[in-house]
């Protein structure tokens, strides 16, 4: 690492202040000596809540990766919460983990991210969510900041926007079978595995299998997991939707 960069490192572990609370003890320290705090684990640090009339949505969410609910402030953050509660390499969520708090050089600013993510492999992920065309400047400014805070500490920092909308349509179906009961009995789900050995229609390979009420939530249980696979983007999932495994291609 080069001396400015690393100048540019060290300034920005002490510009930076995190404000968050772990176990109900709330705190604010130093970029560089809270970094290893784990924010997977902090509580919101702002309420979320619905008034009507107002501009967000605000709303709890299932989520099977912890197995608890996870707060959201809009519809667009209940989206990215599902697509980070599919994601295999997504092992833990909080929402709202942590105030950052720093000096633009004229007024001090803070800024709550939606999305504090560990990952399966150790990283860290810092999600900021809010689509293209409402991005104002002090949005903007602080996104940029937030990226500087993650880079300083090796978190990743991802800014997410609107998701396509058949793609995101399809996920929200299968969201609805999430949970591990709607896998069982695991006699179906082995036989659903093995039919679809050999790409064929969704209700096709259901109806093989037996009754569609007890076979289809199965089904799309294996969906929402990646053990079968169908064409999510390409158009909304229907009865001659093409469903395969990962061996059969």
């Amino acid at each position: 690492m080069g001396e400015p960069v690393r100048a540019l490192v060290d300034d920005a572990l002490t510009a930076f202040e995190l404000a968050f609370s772990v176990g109900g003890v709330r705190r604010r320290k130093p970029l560089g000596a809270s970094w290893d705090v784990r924010f997977e684990m902090a509580e919101p640090v702002r309420d979320f809540s619905w008034r009507k009339g107002g501009q967000g949505f605000a709303g709890w969410y299932y989520s099977v990766t912890e197995r608890d609910h996870v707060g959201y402030e809009s519809w667009l953050e209940r989206d990215r919460l599902v697509l980070l509660d599919r994601d295999p390499q997504v092992t833990a969520i909080a929402s709202q983990p942590f105030w950052l708090h720093w000096h633009d050089g004229t007024r001090r600013r803070r800024h709550a991210p939606d999305y504090f993510v560990r990952l399966a492999d150790g990283r860290a992920r810092v999600v900021d969510v809010r689509a293209e065309d409402d991005l104002d400047e002090e949005t903007q400014e602080a996104f940029a900041a937030a990226k500087q805070a993650c880079r300083s500490v090796g978190w990743e920092f991802e800014w997410a926007g609107r998701p396509t909308p058949v793609f995101m349509a399809n996920i929200r179906w299968l969201a609805r079978y999430r949970r591990a009961r709607c896998g069982r009995p695991a006699t179906v789900a082995a036989r659903l595995l093995e039919v679809f050995r050999e790409p064929m229609a969704l209700w096709e390979g259901a109806e093989l299998v037996g009754d569609r009420l007890q076979v289809l939530p199965v089904l799309f249980h294996l969906l929402w997991s990646g053990a079968l696979k169908t064409d999510l983007m390409g158009g909304l999932m229907e009865a001659d939707s093409l469903v395969w495994t990962e061996e059969s291609r």
